[in-house]
């Protein structure tokens, strides 16, 4: 066990990587990218299968970069997993859930008991009390908190975030973002758990939830928003269509629309900024392109744009490893954390908000009332 306000300075950070679905391809490869600093050492799952499936994806990564050869221990069950960190019989410094969302706060609070940091996938809870008891859990035992907000780390985006806190906008009069994708019934019925509002949430909550977090960090702080929701062609519990209006504390306007719907494949993941003195859009099916750049200055950004974009096969795009790499210097104590549990608390406010407004049929204030 190791408490992490005390920097891991002389020797690799060992983690321990729970949930071994879709996105943890992601993460197993951003670690063996950053095999240096750090190392996994255990695997854990509920399913064999997707154990077995986890470990040859390890056995990949290592025939492509030799020194991330790692032979992870693999834990049947979460609880196995603590057991084994409790009695020692492993050594553990980060625990990362690639779990379903409403499993996040009981499994980050069990780890952070322990002095175990944690990192989690979004969102980090499915309702906003869940987000406070994990971060009120760790700061009093003194781990860290991560929330994985990869987007955050594409190129295009760090290109436009420049651009607004460099005021190149003027006034930021419109702002309008698009999630169009495709999500079959096969995708729900994969696992009992998806589209539950307990454990998964819908298409705001989990696949638009990366698309929440940028109207918060890129645009700024939401004054209020209203929701409305619906679950039109998919059997679940939870939406698969949804759509926003908002009014940012800075005065701009804007809506934001999500499906899963769309025929027959993802169509569009966008952000489109309209200001005075400037014009964005950032499109692609995962705002992997420039389509529209625009201003009535010139910096040497704007040389920039067209080696921005980027081809991508997966939503996930490619920001799992400067993620990575920024959470392995925080604990290293050579970066302050770009997306911590208060971080990831900024994006549940407004799905909480989002959700709280559908329901109740009005619009919502923020910051919500803690």
């Amino acid at each position: 066990m190791a408490n992490s306000l005390n920097n891991i300075e002389d020797r690799r950070i060992r983690i321990a990587l729970v949930g071994c679905g879709r996105i943890s391809r992601n993460h197993i490869k951003a670690i063996a990218l950053h095999h240096e600093s750090a190392e996994l050492v255990a695997l854990c799952d509920i399913k064999q299968q997707r154990l077995d499936s986890a470990q040859q994806l390890v056995s990949e990564a290592a025939q492509e970069i030799p020194a991330a050869a790692y032979n992870p221990e693999q834990f049947i069950g979460y609880d196995n997993l603590l057991d084994a960190v409790k009695s020692h019989a492993i050594e553990v410094d980060l625990v990362v859930l690639t779990t379903p969302s409403g499993l996040h706060p009981v499994q980050t609070i069990a780890a952070a008991e322990i002095g175990l940091n944690v990192c989690t996938e979004k969102p980090m809870a499915t309702c906003w009390e869940d987000g406070v008891s994990m971060v009120k859990a760790c700061d009093k035992a003194g781990v860290r908190l991560f929330v994985v907000k990869q987007n955050r780390f594409n190129s295009t985006l760090q290109l436009v975030k420049r651009q607004v806190e460099a005021g190149r906008f003027g006034q930021i009069a419109m702002v309008s973002v698009n999630v169009f994708w495709q999500r079959p019934q096969s995708y729900y019925d994969q696992d009992d758990w998806r589209g539950t509002w307990a454990l998964d949430g819908g298409a705001l909550m989990n696949q638009a939830s990366h698309y929440i977090d940028l109207l918060d960090w890129l645009v700024g702080p939401v004054e209020s928003l209203s929701a409305s929701i619906a679950t039109l062609g998919r059997k679940i519990e939870a939406e698969d269509t949804a759509a926003m209006q908002l009014r940012w504390k800075s005065g701009a306007l804007g809506t934001m629309a999500v499906t899963m719907l769309t025929y027959p494949k993802n169509l569009e993941g966008s952000i489109t900024i309209l200001g005075e003195t400037g014009t964005v859009k950032i499109g692609g099916p995962a705002v992997n392109q420039v389509e529209h750049w625009t201003f009535a200055d010139n910096s040497s950004d704007d040389a920039l744009v067209e080696q921005a974009s980027y081809d991508t096969t997966s939503v996930y795009g490619f920001g799992h490893p400067p993620y990575y790499a920024n959470m392995l210097n925080a604990l290293q104590g050579k970066a302050e954390a770009v997306c911590d549990g208060q971080q990831g608390l900024h994006s549940l406010e407004l799905l909480s908000a989002a959700y709280f407004s559908a329901s109740h049929g009005r619009s919502v204030n923020l910051p919500l009332d803690h």
